[in-house]
Formats: structure tokens, C-alpha cells, sequence
């Protein structure tokens, strides 16, 4: 196959990949400022309409021109005993639908259709599933190779892993949040494949294999949703750095599935290095959306990366928004303390504190949604209630 024009030949990934990340280095920006229209990327582009209701406010997703709820419907909860809350979401407004194989072993994306079960359904929605475990190709491939090198090689490689994460500052406290049990390990592979990039990528560089696993993984996608295509693929699902999602053969395979009418925009998701990831997204120009933790915690880390791609037309679509103040994970809890203060003295009003920093994160005028996990009737209630609010947020 002829490669796509903008693919990056290995001397381009390696220049780019070694490029400055986050400016974490810097002081957090204390506040958000509502400059331009809400929700209107400087991107000359014709909206998309679906499921508009009146209450519920929308945002232009980029250069996409999909107008998306300003809450959008997350996956995790929706599982084949536990859908039911998806169809109210849905008559209060919400046109959005968040997946991915990983969720309950693609029985996500199972119950959705269950809710999607008819092509007038279809045309309320945009719906967006993920390659998960994409990762774990590159880093795979990596390891082998790791593996059969001698000790002292083994050794020099985990010192520049090392140091290539701290240059990052990708685990710097208030930057880098654990929103799940052992998430202080989810990049230790991701960084030693980095650390080995230029000496042994040629030996990574055009694996099929990464082709193979994004057209398996939507060909299931598709036959667990029986739906024909989707709005938005995000590839890799939980990108932990810039190299993630500069891999050539990503772009190549996504414009093969989106000729054959199978997906529609690329995305990717990320909770590690989010103003990296998110960074390295604009940087490739092939991402259209990304969705990436962003919270009244990691905010001032966010800012600049945020505007940035909203700038570029990359639309941003915000989670771990209130997973910064309450979790569901019974060993991550309790929330410290200070995070909820902070909340609480910054948004005003007697709201509960994961409804302030969701209505915290939606008086940044360059994202376009957050993600909300609508486990019930009572939180889709709560949570829908924050749409279209504006505040005076107190940073004094």
C-alpha cells in the first residue's frame, strides 16, 4: 500500500519523540480565563447536529464540526444487566457514547446495543470505541529484544528510561494523579521501549502486527455494537507518551478503515503524560480528538497543551474530571482532603464536590465536553445539572 503523505519517516519519529513534552516545569496557571465564543474552535468547519434537547448545551468537537453534549456518557457502568440508564441520557440530551473492548471484556459494547438498536437510534448518537491494549505490540516487541541483551546493556537502558521519564516530569506530584489500583506501574514498559527507540526501533519500525490488532479490534467492535461504522476511533486507548501516538502504521491502517466507511475521525485517550500525549496528538496533525485527565488537581499542568489544540482544531474532551475528588476504587479512597477543599473554595455554591469539578472543568472554553460515568437516574440528574453554568470561580 502507497504510505499516507503525512506518515513519519523513523528519523522524524525519533526527533519528535525527543522533543520537550510539558511545560510541568513551569508554575500552574491559577485560573482559567473565558476568552472567545464557548465552544467554537478558530476551525472554519460546517456542524454536525444529533439529538439536540432543549437544557442541554453543546460544543463544537473540533475540527470534527460534531456538536457533543457539554456531559457525555462514559462506559464503564454500561454493562448487558446495566444499559437501562443510557436511553434516559439520551432523552435528556446526551449524544455521545463512550467505549471500549476492555470494559467488561467488550460487554460494553454489547449492552450498547441494546441501546442503539434501531438506525434512527443511530442517527441521535456519535459513538467512539478504542483499540485497547494497542501498547502492548510496541512494548512487546521491545521486551524481546530487551530480553536477550547482556546485563550491563539491560542496565544502561534503565537508567536512560529513567531519566527520560523524570525529563518529563510525567510522575510529578499534582501532574500525576492514580485514578486506578496500580497505575504507578502502567508506564514502566512504555519508557523502556522509549529508552530504545533509537537504537533498535529499526528493528519495531513497520510492525504489521500493529496493523492487524486496530482492524481486529474494530471488526469486533463492530460486530459487538452492530453498528456499521463509528464516529471516532481512539487508537491507542490510554496513550503513556508521545511515541504511542506517532506510530506511522496507526495512521496508515486508520485511513484504510475510514475509506472502507468503517470510522469516521481518529482519537486517542490518555491518563498518563496527558499534556504530552495531548501535545504529540496536535504535533502528528492525524488526531483529530483526544481525551485526556484533566482536573481541578492537574489543571494548571493542562492549560497550555488544552489551548493548544483548540487552536489547532483538535477537540478535547475531558475525563478523570471528578475522579480528582471521589473515586469508586475502595482502596484509592478516602480522597485526601485538601483536593475537596480546594474544590469547594474555588467553585462556589452548595453543590457536592464531583458536581463543582465538573462545572470547574466546563468554564474552560477550550474543551468541548467532559465524560461522566451515569451509573443511575440520580446521577445522571446531578450531573446533567451542571450543563451550560457559568461561574466566577474564587481563586483568591
Amino acid at each position: 500500500m502507497k504510505k499516507n503523505d503525512k506518515s513519519l519517516d523513523r528519523r522524524q519519529f525519533i526527533s519528535l519523540a525527543s522533543a520537550a513534552t510539558v511545560g510541568v516545569t513551569s508554575m500552574p496557571i491559577t485560573g482559567i480565563t473565558n476568552q472567545g465564543e464557548k465552544g467554537q474552535p478558530p476551525i472554519a468547519v460546517a456542524p454536525e447536529w444529533r439529538n439536540k434537547v432543549e437544557g442541554m448545551a453543546y460544543r463544537q468537537l473540533g475540527r470534527t464540526g460534531l456538536m457533543i453534549s457539554e456531559v457525555v456518557n462514559g462506559g464503564d457502568p454500561v454493562r448487558s444487566e446495566t444499559y437501562r440508564q443510557v436511553d434516559l441520557a439520551i432523552e435528556r440530551g446526551v449524544n455521545y457514547l463512550d467505549m471500549a473492548p476492555a470494559y467488561g471484556n467488550g460487554d460494553c459494547e454489547t449492552a450498547y446495543s441494546k441501546v442503539i438498536d434501531s438506525s434512527s437510534k443511530r442517527m441521535k448518537v456519535f459513538m467512539t470505541t478504542k483499540v485497547s491494549g494497542y501498547q502492548g505490540i510496541r512494548d512487546g516487541k521491545y521486551q524481546d529484544i530487551f530480553k536477550g541483551l547482556p546485563t550491563e546493556k539491560q542496565k544502561k537502558i534503565m537508567e536512560k528510561a529513567g531519566e527520560i521519564r523524570m525529563q518529563r516530569y510525567v510522575d510529578k506530584p499534582g501532574y500525576f494523579l492514580v485514578y486506578w489500583p496500580n497505575q504507578e506501574t502502567s508506564m514502566d514498559k512504555c519508557f523502556i521501549s522509549n529508552a530504545m527507540v533509537e537504537d533498535y526501533g529499526h528493528l519495531v519500525d513497520g510492525s504489521k502486527e500493529h496493523k492487524e490488532k486496530i482492524k481486529s479490534s474494530i471488526e469486533g467492535s463492530l460486530k459487538r455494537t452492530g453498528t456499521d461504522h463509528f464516529d471516532i476511533l481512539m487508537c491507542p486507548h490510554g496513550g503513556n507518551s508521545r511515541e504511542e501516538v506517532m506510530i506511522p502504521e496507526t495512521y496508515e491502517t486508520f485511513e484504510e478503515l475510514k475509506k472502507e466507511g468503517k470510522v469516521r475521525f481518529l482519537g486517542v485517550s490518555t491518563h498518563n503524560d496527558p499534556a504530552g500525549v495531548l501535545n504529540a496528538a496536535v504535533d502528528s496533525g492525524h488526531y483529530d480528538v483526544v481525551m485526556c485527565a484533566y482536573n481541578i488537581i492537574n489543571g494548571g499542568y493542562m492549560e497550555g497543551a488544552i489551548k493548544n489544540a483548540y487552536e489547532h482544531g483538535v477537540g478535547v474532551i475531558c475525563m478523570k474530571v471528578a475522579m480528582a475528588v471521589a473515586t469508586h476504587h475502595k482502596s484509592l479512597q478516602p480522597i485526601p482532603q485538601w483536593r475537596i477543599d480546594k474544590v469547594k473554595h474555588i467553585v462556589p455554591g452548595d453543590l457536592k464536590p464531583p458536581l463543582k469539578a465538573y462545572l470547574w472543568a466546563l468554564q474552560n472554553p477550550y474543551i468541548t465536553a467532559v465524560i461522566s460515568n451515569l451509573w443511575d437516574e440520580q446521577f445522571i440528574n446531578e450531573n446533567l445539572s451542571v450543563v451550560g453554568k457559568k461561574v466566577e470561580l474564587n481563586y483568591g
